[in-house]
Protein backbone atom coordinates (compact mmCIF):
# COMPACT_ATOMS: atom_id res chain seq x y z
CA UNK A 1 0.00 0.00 0.00
CA UNK A 2 1.32 3.45 -0.93
CA UNK A 3 0.31 6.48 1.13
CA UNK A 4 0.46 10.23 0.97
CA UNK A 5 -0.11 12.50 3.94
CA UNK A 6 -0.39 16.19 3.12
CA UNK A 7 -0.43 19.17 5.45
CA UNK A 8 -2.06 22.17 3.80
CA UNK A 9 -2.37 25.65 5.30
CA UNK A 10 -4.88 28.12 3.84
CA UNK A 11 -4.59 31.86 4.25
CA UNK A 12 -6.91 33.17 6.95
CA UNK A 13 -10.31 33.91 5.48
CA UNK A 14 -10.02 31.19 2.80
CA UNK A 15 -10.80 28.16 4.98
CA UNK A 16 -14.20 27.55 3.39
CA UNK A 17 -12.77 27.65 -0.14
CA UNK A 18 -9.99 25.22 0.79
CA UNK A 19 -12.38 22.86 2.57
CA UNK A 20 -14.69 22.76 -0.47
CA UNK A 21 -11.79 22.23 -2.89
CA UNK A 22 -10.64 19.24 -0.82
CA UNK A 23 -14.18 17.86 -0.60
CA UNK A 24 -14.45 18.11 -4.39
CA UNK A 25 -11.30 15.98 -4.72
CA UNK A 26 -12.76 13.45 -2.27
CA UNK A 27 -15.98 13.29 -4.34
CA UNK A 28 -13.97 12.71 -7.52
CA UNK A 29 -11.89 9.99 -5.85
CA UNK A 30 -15.02 8.23 -4.56
CA UNK A 31 -16.60 8.20 -8.05
CA UNK A 32 -13.55 7.58 -10.25
CA UNK A 33 -10.65 5.96 -8.43
CA UNK A 34 -11.40 2.40 -7.29
CA UNK A 35 -7.69 1.78 -6.59
CA UNK A 36 -7.56 4.71 -4.17
CA UNK A 37 -8.34 2.66 -1.08
CA UNK A 38 -8.90 5.64 1.22
CA UNK A 39 -8.97 9.41 0.95
CA UNK A 40 -9.43 11.24 4.24
CA UNK A 41 -9.58 15.00 4.78
CA UNK A 42 -9.44 16.67 8.20
CA UNK A 43 -9.58 20.30 9.33
CA UNK A 44 -7.67 21.21 12.47
CA UNK A 45 -9.97 22.07 15.38
CA UNK A 46 -7.56 24.54 16.98
CA UNK A 47 -6.55 26.21 13.70
CA UNK A 48 -9.18 25.90 10.96
CA UNK A 49 -6.66 27.14 8.37
CA UNK A 50 -4.80 23.82 8.62
CA UNK A 51 -5.99 20.77 6.70
CA UNK A 52 -4.53 17.30 6.42
CA UNK A 53 -5.20 14.55 3.94
CA UNK A 54 -4.33 10.91 4.30
CA UNK A 55 -4.48 8.98 1.06
CA UNK A 56 -4.10 5.21 0.59
CA UNK A 57 -3.44 3.63 -2.78
CA UNK A 58 -3.37 0.00 -3.92
CA UNK A 59 0.03 0.58 -5.53
CA UNK A 60 2.31 3.26 -6.97
CA UNK A 61 0.49 3.23 -10.31
CA UNK A 62 -2.79 4.11 -8.55
CA UNK A 63 -1.02 6.91 -6.66
CA UNK A 64 0.47 8.23 -9.91
CA UNK A 65 -2.97 8.17 -11.61
CA UNK A 66 -4.47 10.09 -8.69
CA UNK A 67 -1.69 12.67 -8.73
CA UNK A 68 -2.18 13.19 -12.49
CA UNK A 69 -5.99 13.37 -12.26
CA UNK A 70 -8.07 16.33 -13.43
CA UNK A 71 -9.39 16.63 -9.87
CA UNK A 72 -5.87 17.21 -8.53
CA UNK A 73 -5.21 19.80 -11.24
CA UNK A 74 -8.46 21.64 -10.36
CA UNK A 75 -7.60 21.50 -6.66
CA UNK A 76 -4.17 23.07 -7.14
CA UNK A 77 -5.58 25.75 -9.46
CA UNK A 78 -7.92 26.78 -6.63
CA UNK A 79 -5.52 26.17 -3.73
CA UNK A 80 -2.28 27.66 -5.05
CA UNK A 81 -3.37 31.33 -4.71
CA UNK A 82 -4.75 30.82 -1.18
CA UNK A 83 -1.98 28.69 0.31
CA UNK A 84 -0.18 30.05 3.36
CA UNK A 85 3.19 28.42 2.73
CA UNK A 86 4.25 25.23 0.99
CA UNK A 87 2.24 22.01 1.16
CA UNK A 88 4.07 19.36 3.18
CA UNK A 89 3.87 15.94 1.50
CA UNK A 90 4.92 12.69 3.11
CA UNK A 91 4.90 9.72 0.74
CA UNK A 92 5.28 6.31 2.27
CA UNK A 93 4.84 2.59 2.14
CA UNK A 94 2.22 1.59 4.69
CA UNK A 95 3.58 -0.66 7.44
CA UNK A 96 0.46 -1.05 9.63
CA UNK A 97 -3.22 -0.16 9.49
CA UNK A 98 -6.53 -0.77 11.22
CA UNK A 99 -9.68 -1.26 9.19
Amino acid sequence: MQTITAIIRAQRGHETTMRQALRDVADYVRANEPETIGFFVAQDIADPCVFTTHERFADKAAMDRHNASPANARFFAIARPILDGPVTLITGAEVAAKG
